[in-house]
Parts: structure tokens; C-alpha cells; sequence
């Protein structure tokens, strides 16, 4: 075997063992809070995310991958041995899939974009040189860490507080909500197509100016309100007048919302994310078959293939623990408060999308289902839960980085 078909039989190796670790790892944004507030069961987040993660990844996942991911890494101090690139984004690869596997074994939501940014800088920095790393670009992503969750965790505090205020405490709450569900469906896919048009669709061709972009999104959300408004009226009221009764009822009307959202973020999630397993992917195969260190590659329909259906293998086989830790250890989730942490980290992803900063979505998901929490009192969360997931954003960087410098010169000794 030469050179070139083992560097890319080695990516694909790896980047399948990273889409893995997405899936294991970070489909709990886009499933978890569904599955915590009852609203879905397991097997149909499986079911949901093996279509729309799969769709998103393969549909929306990009034509066009930046080979030094997120600018983190100066390509032009590798032009003179551009195979440092290829061992680079190897142990990059696979530094950060491991970590993803010890994570979602303890049940820790960590950042699959934070991991892949600790690994490049772990090798960019001992394996080529300081001057290699981008470090305002780092430094911009570190503050990134508080930004969001704090930020999607005021906005789930208030959509939470505005259910309280328009439905849960009225007199008649079924009443207000067949009155306000429609209105925070059209608000939901609102957000949820800004998120899919301004991350996924420009990938495919369909690169909309922002004008038309917010004029499609608002159209989705006028057509989803009317069939939110349709299907509301059609689900019973549960039997008895007390206000217990009533509340089930209400809490009927927010999980047809939330299987909505589920599809709608699993999609987006997938057309994002598969981006940190497969652009490592697609900076090795352009090296190895052109010898030449680029700023971009062209994305093969096989590398979008693999990391799509790596994703739906890490979520079927190992996405139970974070699914649990986020949905139902944080803090009790019921359909209205996961409607609330879910619509809350949409429109942080939205803004964020349109400013360039970043985020994680792993971050702003559990920040949401954290202001949830809040809106509630201290007493309804998990502290220790909560402590643990912020030791293991902590120590994501380090670790990658550790792991990718290790892996690195073992690539370099090797082959």
C-alpha cells in the first residue's frame, strides 16, 4: 500500500470513529430535551435522528471544507512538509474521538467542536511551532464557553417565565395554551429554519442574502403556526375539570411542538456537526492526493456518506447517558420546559450563526436546560450534575490537545 492510500484509509478510519463519537456524544442537543420532557421515547429519538441527522449531514453537510479548521491553524508555515498536515489532522481526528468516547461513557455532555479545536491546538502549537496557532482565534472561542450558555440560559428563563405567565397560571390554562402554542410553533420553526438556512443550505448551492433568508424562514413559521393551530384543536382535553387534568392537557399541546423541533434540529445539528468529523477528513485526502497544503477541498459524496452514518451509529449504539444526563439529570424536564431550553439554545445558534462567534451547542443546550431550571428555583437542579459537566468542559482542551500531541509525533515516528 503507498503512502497516499494509506493516509486515506487511515482518515476514513478515523473520521468514521469521530462521526461515531458526534453521534454518542452531540445528538444529545438536538434529541435530549425531547426525550427528558417525555415528549419522544428513546426509540424514536433513534428514529428521528437516523432520518434528519442522517439527511442533514449527507444534504447540508458541505461542498466546500475549510482544511484548517476555523482558521485555528497558519497553513502556510506546513507548505514546505505538507504531510505534517496530514499527521496533524490524523492525530487531530482520532485525539478527539477518544476523548469523545471516554465522555459519553461517563455521561458528560462535552463539545465535540471544542475537542477537534483542543487537538489541532495541541499540534499546531508543540508539533510545528506557537507562531503556527491562531491564538486570538482561540481566545475568541474560550470566551465563547460563557458567552452562550449564559445567554441561552436568560432565554430559557424567559420563555419559561412567558408560559408561566400566559398559560400555567391562568385560570383556565388549556384555554391560553390552544391560544399560545401556535404562536411559540410559529416563533420555534421561525428559528429552526433561520438555523438550517444560515448553517446547512449554503453548503448545497443555495446561498440566499439574508433578506430572503429571513422572508423563507418567516413564511415556514406562518405555515407550521396554521397546522399548529390545526393540530392543537384536535387533541382531547384529558377527563376531570381539576387543575392537574388541565395541565396534562397543556403539557399534550407542548410535546406536539417539541416532536416538530426535535426533526427540525436534528436536521440542523446534522448538516453542522458532521463538519468536525469529516473536514479533517477532506483536508487529508486533498494533501495526500494533490501533495500541496490548500485552503480548501472538495468534499467527495463518500466523506459526507460516512459521516452520516457514523453520526446515527454513535446515537444508536452508545447516546443513551448523555441523552439522560442532559433530559433528565440537570433537572425534571415536562414538554413546556423542554420546549422552552430547546427554543432558547435555537435562537442563541441563530445569532451566533449571524455574528460568526463560534459557540458550542453543546454548551448553549445545557445553559438553556439550565435557565429552565432557574425559572424554577435552585432547589430543581442537580448541582452535582451540574458541577461534573463543567469540570468536563474544563478539561476538553487540555485533553485534546495532550492527546493530538502524543498521537502526532507517534504518527510521525511510524509512518
Amino acid at each position: 500500500m503507498d503512502s497516499m492510500t494509506l493516509y486515506i484509509a487511515l482518515a476514513a478510519v478515523f473520521g468514521l470513529y469521530m462521526a461515531w463519537g458526534i453521534g454518542a456524544n452531540d445528538v444529545a442537543n438536538a434529541m435530549a430535551t425531547s426525550t427528558g420532557a417525555k415528549a419522544i421515547t428513546m426509540k424514536q429519538a433513534f428514529m428521528i435522528a437516523a432520518v434528519f441527522e442522517f439527511a442533514g449531514a449527507v444534504l447540508a453537510g458541505g461542498q466546500v471544507t475549510s482544511t484548517i479548521r476555523s482558521g485555528i491553524i497558519d497553513s502556510g508555515v506546513m507548505a514546505d512538509d505538507p504531510e505534517l498536515l496530514i499527521y496533524g489532522m490524523l492525530s487531530s481526528l482520532l485525539a478527539a474521538a477518544i476523548w469523545l468516547t471516554v465522555a459519553s461513557y461517563k455521561g458528560w455532555p462535552v463539545s465535540t467542536t471544542h475537542t477537534l479545536i483542543g487537538a489541532i491546538v495541541g499540534f499546531g502549537a508543540i508539533g510545528i511551532g506557537m507562531e503556527a496557532v491562531q491564538w486570538t482565534k482561540v481566545g475568541t472561542i474560550a470566551t465563547s464557553w460563557v458567552i452562550a450558555p449564559v445567554i441561552a440560559g436568560a432565554l430559557a428563563y424567559l420563555l419559561f417565565r412567558s408560559v408561566q405567565f400566559l398559560i400555567l397560571e391562568r385560570d383556565n390554562p388549556v384555554v391560553q395554551a390552544r391560544r399560545w402554542v401556535p404562536v411559540y410553533m410559529f416563533f420555534a420553526a421561525f428559528n429552526i429554519a433561520l438555523v438550517t438556512m444560515l448553517k446547512g443550505l449554503t453548503h448545497v448551492g443555495l446561498d440566499l442574502d439574508l433578506a430572503t433568508t429571513y422572508l423563507l424562514a418567516t413564511v415556514i413559521g406562518v405555515l407550521v403556526a396554521g397546522l399548529g393551530w390545526w393540530g392543537v384543536r384536535r387533541i382531547k382535553s384529558a377527563p376531570g375539570d381539576d387543575r392537574q387534568s388541565q395541565f396534562v392537557t397543556v403539557e399534550r399541546l407542548f410535546g406536539l411542538l417539541m416532536i416538530v423541533t426535535a426533526c427540525a434540529m436534528a436536521f440542523a445539528h446534522g448538516s453542522n456537526d458532521v463538519s468536525n468529523a469529516v473536514g479533517p477528513v477532506a483536508a487529508v485526502i486533498s494533501v495526500a492526493t494533490s501533495g500541496q497544503v490548500g485552503q480548501s477541498a472538495p468534499l467527495s459524496p463518500w466523506v459526507l456518506l460516512l459521516g452520516g452514518f457514523g453520526i446515527v451509529l454513535g446515537l444508536a449504539t452508545f447516546g443513551r447517558k448523555v441523552m439522560r444526563t442532559v433530559g433528565e439529570h440537570i433537572t425534571a424536564l415536562t414538554p413546556s420546559r423542554g420546549f422552552a431550553a430547546e427554543m432558547a439554545a435555537a435562537v442563541t445558534t441563530v445569532v451566533a450563526s449571524g455574528t460568526g462567534i463560534p459557540i458550542s451547542t453543546t454548551h448553549t443546550l445545557v445553559g438553556a436546560v439550565l435557565g429552565v431550571g432557574f425559572a424554577r428555583g435552585i432547589a430543581a437542579i442537580n448541582l452535582s450534575v451540574v458541577r461534573n459537566i463543567f469540570v468536563s468542559w474544563v478539561i476538553t482542551i487540555p485533553i485534546g490537545a495532550t492527546l493530538s500531541i502524543i498521537l502526532f509525533f507517534l504518527f510521525r515516528l511510524i509512518l
